[in-house]
């Protein structure tokens, strides 16, 4: 069997949010070394210019993708830098308080919807424009394991994020006679400043974590990035509509408590 060709983002212009750390720092450090020229977008603009040097990209633009005219303005930007924008891979994202909803506050709740689904909505939007007028591009969103199945306390960012499931399947169906694929990847807990956070504040336990998974263990930014690249790339040509999950296997186990440990056998004799 021989090898076809790798995948190669050389020509491709990508604008990547919540750029300046987590998934969405390493997604663009790994399309920029497949060839791809990248623009960092985040809210955080004090850490966009270290960001930027350990990434490779071309520039950065800074806002809130939960605001209209802070999103017009970011995309603007980056296609002002990149001569315009062929692939976007929307990460930026903040996460929930951890309650019951009884106990919410009502505007933390829609902070949280405005950045993860509204924030997605908009950069899909505006630079969908763009797309739509080359007739050619592709949009990788992140959607979450918390957004495929209920998790107790955590309804906002658990609705934000399944609206970016739905949000994903309803543009590839509305994009895709266009030449724009879009698809979503649903991460599972990885280790990123968000999770690091709740794990210094003992918000839970790793450990029960790591026994519900599969894998049996945290995912490391780099495996989301090749998720999200292979997705953006011509690999995935004829892939769209997409909520792929990458969990470990969290999202494929049904069984009651932690994985099942299955012996292999070693020191037995077969029948």
């Amino acid at each position: 069997m021989t090898m076809g060709p790798q995948i190669d983002f050389t020509g491709q212009r990508a604008l990547v949010t919540g750029g300046a750390s987590g998934i969405g720092e390493e997604t663009a450090r790994l399309l920029v070394e497949l060839g791809a020229s990248v623009v960092l977008a985040d809210l955080n603009a004090d850490e966009l210019p270290e960001a930027v040097k350990r990434t490779g990209a071309q520039g950065s633009v800074d806002g809130d993708v939960g605001s209209n005219a802070a999103v017009a303005r970011m995309v603007d930007g980056a296609a002002a830098i990149l001569g315009g924008i062929d692939l976007l891979f929307n990460s930026a994202g903040i996460g929930d308080d951890l309650v019951p909803v009884h106990e919410q506050s009502p505007e933390r709740w829609l902070r949280v919807v405005d950045v993860n689904l509204k924030g997605t909505y908009l950069m899909c939007r505006a630079a969908g424009k763009l797309m739509v007028e080359q007739k050619r591009g592709a949009i990788v969103n992140v959607s979450s394991i918390v957004g495929l199945d209920a998790f107790p306390g955590r309804s906002a960012y658990g609705v934000a994020k399944a609206g970016v499931g739905h949000l994903t399947k309803t543009l590839a169906c509305e994009w895709g006679n266009l030449g724009i694929r879009v698809n979503a990847i649903a991460p599972a807990y990885t280790r990123t400043p968000m999770v690091k956070s709740l794990l210094d504040r003992k918000i839970f336990d790793p450990t029960l974590i790591e026994n519900r998974t599969p894998l049996g263990r945290f995912a490391e930014t780099g495996e989301m990035a090749y998720a999200a690249c292979f997705l953006l790339s011509d690999w995935a040509s004829y892939i769209t509509g997409v909520v792929l999950p990458v969990d470990g296997g969290w999202s494929a186990y049904g069984a009651a408590g932690d994985v099942v440990k299955i012996r292999t056998g070693e020191g037995t004799s077969g029948s």
